[in-house]
C-alpha cells in the first residue's frame, strides 16, 4: 500500500465529487443548446455556479469554469493586461500602461504568463519576498506609487504553493485597488484552506484537482465591473470571457467538492495543523540537520517542506518512492525538470539548498499512520542520499 503526501499537487477524487461528476454525465444535452436536454444541462452548469458564487461572496454571473488553475491564471493576467492597453489605446491616449507587478517567488502558472506577456511589450516589476517567502508588502506599495497610471495589472499568490507562507492577500489587494491597479489573485494552493472571496481582488483563480473534484476544471472569478479580453474565441459562453461547450459533469463536480471542503474546514484544518506541527518535530528528530522552510505560524495547515543538505531531492524523492512514498521537490508542474526551486532562490538560499528540498504535503485521506511511515523511512532515505552526493542521476518519478 502507497503512502500518499504529495496533496498540493493533486488530491484524491472526494466520493461527492465522484458523484456529482457520474450523475450529470447522464445529461446528454449541450448547456448552449435550446432545447430541453441543452437546458437541462445548463441547469446543472448555473446550479453549480450558483453554489460557487455562494462560497465566494460574489455573483453567479463573475464565475468563469475553465480547464484548471493554469487557464484560469492566464485568462485572469493576460485578459486584464491586454484589456487595459486596449482601453488605454482606445481613449486616444500614448500606449504606456504596460506594467505588471508582480513577486518573484510565484507559481510558474503566473511566472510564465508574465514572461510571455512581457515580450508582448510588459514591463515587468518584480517585488521580492522575504527569508519565510512572504512578499514584501512594502516594495509592493512602492512599486504601486511609481506612476499607477502606467500599471495594467497587479498579481499574487493567496498562500506560496512550496513552502505554505500565507500571504496578506487582502492587504496587497486594497493597496492595488486605492491605486487604481487591477489585482489578480492565484488561490489554487489556498482554496480549501483559508477564508477566499472574491473581492476586495478583481479576478481570483483557483483549481478543481487540488480540492477533490475531478481533474480538468478550474474556476475564475471576475468583479462584473471587470472586463478582460478573452484568450479563447468562439461562441461568447461564459460573459464572452471562455468560449467553448462548457462542462457540466466537471461543474458540478467542482461544486460538489468546493462545498464539502467548506463544510469541513474548521475541523479539518484544526486535524490538519496538528499532524503537520506533529510531523515536523518528528522530521527535526529524525534528521537533525533538516530546515524547516517558509514561516513556522503562519502557514497553510497541510504544508511541511524542509531542505536536507548535503544531498539532492531528487534523490530523496527517489528513494522515497521505492518505498511506496509520495512527496514532492516542489511544484508538481515543473516536475521532471532537475533545476532548484526558484520560490526558494528568491527567499535567499543557495542553489545547493533550493537543490535539496522536499515537499510533503497533507489532505483529507491523511494519517497518522502515513506520517509514521513518512517518519520512519526519512532517516535511511537521507542517509543514502548523503552517500550519492550532490551529482546523483536519480530521477523523479512524476
Amino acid at each position: 500500500m502507497r503512502t500518499y503526501l504529495d496533496h498540493a499537487a493533486s488530491t484524491p477524487v472526494r466520493d461527492s465529487a465522484r458523484d456529482a461528476f457520474i450523475s450529470a454525465l447522464a445529461v446528454a444535452g449541450n448547456p448552449s443548446s435550446v432545447h430541453r436536454d441543452g437546458q437541462a444541462a445548463k441547469a446543472i452548469v448555473e446550479d453549480a455556479r450558483a453554489r460557487v458564487a455562494q462560497v465566494f461572496s460574489c455573483d453567479p454571473i463573475e464565475v468563469v469554469f475553465t480547464s484548471g488553475g493554469t487557464e484560469s491564471v492566464n485568462l485572469g493576467l493576460t485578459g486584464l493586461y491586454r484589456s487595459r492597453l486596449i482601453g488605454l489605446a482606445g481613449g486616444g491616449a500614448d500606449q504606456a500602461r504596460n506594467r505588471v507587478v508582480v513577486p518573484e517567488a510565484e507559481h510558474h502558472a503566473t511566472l510564465d504568463t508574465v514572461l510571455a506577456l512581457e515580450k508582448e511589450g510588459a514591463v515587468v516589476e518584480w517585488v521580492p519576498v522575504d527569508g519565510d517567502g512572504l512578499i514584501d508588502s512594502q516594495a509592493w506599495q512602492a512599486a504601486l506609487a511609481r506612476s499607477p497610471e502606467t500599471i495594467a495589472v497587479a498579481s499574487a499568490i493567496a498562500a506560496n504553493n512550496e513552502v505554505g507562507t500565507i500571504q496578506n492577500w487582502r492587504e496587497l489587494a486594497h493597496m492595488s485597488a486605492d491605486s487604481g491597479v487591477p489585482f489578480h489573485l492565484d488561490a489554487s494552493a489556498a482554496a480549501g484552506h483559508l477564508d477566499l472571496s472574491l473581492r476586495p481582488a478583481t479576478a481570483v483563480s483557483m483549481t478543481g484537482h487540488k480540492i477533490g473534484s475531478v481533474p480538468g476544471v478550474g474556476v475564475l472569478l471576475v468583479d462584473r465591473a471587470a472586463a478582460p479580453q478573452a484568450i479563447i474565441h468562439g461562441g461568447g459562453q461564459q460573459r464572452g470571457l471562455r468560449s467553448g461547450t462548457m462542462d457540466a459533469p466537471a461543474a458540478a463536480s467542482f461544486a460538489a467538492a468546493l462545498e464539502e471542503v467548506e463544510r469541513e474546514r474548521a475541523r479539518e484544518t484544526a486535524r490538519l495543523e496538528n499532524l503537520r506541527d506533529d510531523a515536523i518535530v518528528r522530521i527535526q528528530h529524525a534528521v537533525p540537520s533538516a530546515v524547516l522552510r517558509g514561516t513556522r505560524e503562519n502557514r497553510l495547515d497541510n504544508n511541511i517542506n524542509f531542505t536536507f543538505p548535503g544531498c539532492q531531492s531528487d534523490s530523496l524523492l527517489f528513494l522515497l518512492d521505492e518505498q511506496g512514498i509520495s512527496v514532492s521537490t516542489g511544484s508538481a508542474c515543473q516536475a521532471g525538470v532537475a533545476q532548484p526551486s526558484h520560490v526558494l532562490l528568491a527567499m535567499g538560499l543557495s542553489e545547493a539548498d533550493a537543490h535539496s528540498a522536499l515537499r510533503i504535503t497533507l489532505g483529507h485521506t491523511t494519517t497518522e499512520t502515513d506520517l509514521d511511515v513518512l517518519v520512519d523511512a526519512l532517516p535511511g532515505v537521507y542517509e543514502r542520499a548523503l552517500r550519492a552526493g550532490l551529482t546523483s542521476d536519480a530521477r523523479p518519478s512524476n
